[in-house]
């Protein structure tokens, strides 16, 4: 067969998700010539149902603040049930330090996503669905040249000025250039389905997200508009591998063993088998370089605890907006751009990243349930949750990292407990030395 022609264009995006999807919406606002591909159709099925209230500026920015209303529930906080604890402990967003947004959505993906892809096509960019890329390659002169498989079997190419990964969890440019790594402080695996009948929290909490500990991991619960609930185990890989069932069934054993949850289900019923899931954890080792950016899953990936996937790839997304429109501009100032970019983004990984490796920790556990907002460090907790990470040194962050000494001064204080718990990570981690 021939090659197919090369076509041009200024932005070739990989990947139609919330990423993919806000980057090319706000680039072809801004005039770029922008293509984005994605290997799926839409609406499709995803996981991750959960937002954050600072996603909410992005709506607006974006211009589908409204349709995303019609279709979402709204989530005022986060709910926390712990074994150790008779009572359960909840976290309202109208407590952040950022008042404009008390409340976030659960959305199910398949109808979010669909409102997201549609509005960058609305808003210019050339949207092609069912289109997998199938290699890369970076020319000397500078432009990307993409080779896309579309499902009707035919095939494109692509000469691209700019090319951005926003392919998620498959890290497609990341396992090209080999930048991508086994995240070693922290390794889990999930397990999900949804279900309807389950019951929900009354009043303005029906919306919220709730977390429940169990002795080998963590569960989220997700109330959905249409009366679907999400529910989801976030488990050490030891206890994944002891499956000897298939995941439906192995999802509803894990169930049994936090008794809150199985209440919350009794009466439920499956909409569909359920999902299991390999290793969550993984980074690479730069996001930026030449003339390519990595947002979103398609960088770095470290646990769904505190719902902020589809925060973080928007929001990287619309950063590298700003980067990709920068050096289109003046690729002088490329090296200045990146650096900029890949240090914002990290610091506010890393702010997640330190709570969420404690997350399974009984004295982080113990803070949770019994909080006191001493200094409004609770607060400034609260912000954490609601998505509020990416900001300097601030008010939230000194208030984060007094947080941090007070967990260290409770570690001190009960010795023995903080000892055994951080044991216990070392050896789920396959850490022996």
């Amino acid at each position: 067969m021939n090659p197919p022609a090369t076509q041009n264009c200024e932005v070739f995006v990989i990947g139609g998700g919330p990423g993919g999807s806000t980057i090319s919406a706000l680039l072809a606002q801004r005039g770029r010539d922008v293509v984005v591909c994605d290997k799926d159709r839409h609406p499709r099925f995803h996981i991750g149902e959960s937002l954050l209230p600072q996603n909410m500026a992005l709506f607006e920015t974006l211009g589908v603040a409204e349709e995303v209303a019609s279709i979402g529930m709204v989530k005022r906080g986060a709910e926390f049930n712990s074994p150790d604890h008779e009572h359960r402990t909840t976290f309202d967003f109208a407590s952040a330090f950022d008042k404009r947004w008390p409340h976030a959505y659960q959305v199910r993906r398949s109808e979010f996503d669909h409102v997201l892809i549609e509005n960058a096509r609305s808003k210019g960019a050339k949207v092609h669905q069912g289109a997998r890329v199938r290699s890369v390659e970076f020319t000397a002169e500078g432009p990307a040249v993409v080779d896309v498989e579309h499902d009707d079997g035919s095939r494109s190419r692509w000469r691209a000025q700019f090319l951005v990964d926003a392919s998620g969890r498959d890290t497609f440019l990341a396992n090209v250039l080999g930048f991508k790594r086994k995240n070693p402080k922290h390794n889990s695996a999930a397990l999900y389905a949804h279900f309807t009948g389950a019951h929900r929290l009354e009043g303005a909490a029906e919306g919220n997200i709730s977390v429940f500990w169990f002795a080998h991991g963590w569960f989220w619960l997700i109330p959905l508009r249409d009366g679907t609930t999400s529910v989801g185990a976030v488990c050490w890989p030891y206890y994944m591998k002891s499956r000897k069932s298939d995941p439906t069934t192995f999802l509803l054993e894990t169930i049994a063993l936090c008794p809150e949850l199985a209440a919350r289900l009794e009466h439920a019923q499956l909409t569909g088998p359920a999902t299991a899931t390999g290793n969550y954890s993984y980074e690479c080792t730069r996001m930026a370089g030449g003339r390519y950016l990595m947002i979103g899953d398609a960088w770095a990936f470290v646990d769904p605890v505190f719902s902020s996937g589809v925060y973080l790839a928007m929001n990287s997304a619309a950063l590298g907006a700003d980067v990709v429109e920068g050096v289109l501009r003046d690729p002088a100032a490329a090296p200045r751009l990146y650096a900029q970019f890949e240090r914002r983004i990290r610091r506010g990984v890393k702010t997640f990243s330190w709570l969420i490796y404690r997350m399974t920790s009984p004295i982080i556990r113990q803070l949770f349930m019994r909080p006191r907002n001493l200094l409004r460090v609770e607060d400034a907790v609260i912000s954490l949750l609601a998505g509020q990470v990416f900001e300097g040194v601030g008010p939230v962050r000194l208030r984060l990292w007094l947080f941090r000494g007070i967990y260290y001064v409770n570690c001190l204080a009960s010795l023995p407990t903080a000892v055994r718990g951080w044991r216990n990570r070392r050896r789920v981690l396959g850490i022996t030395a």
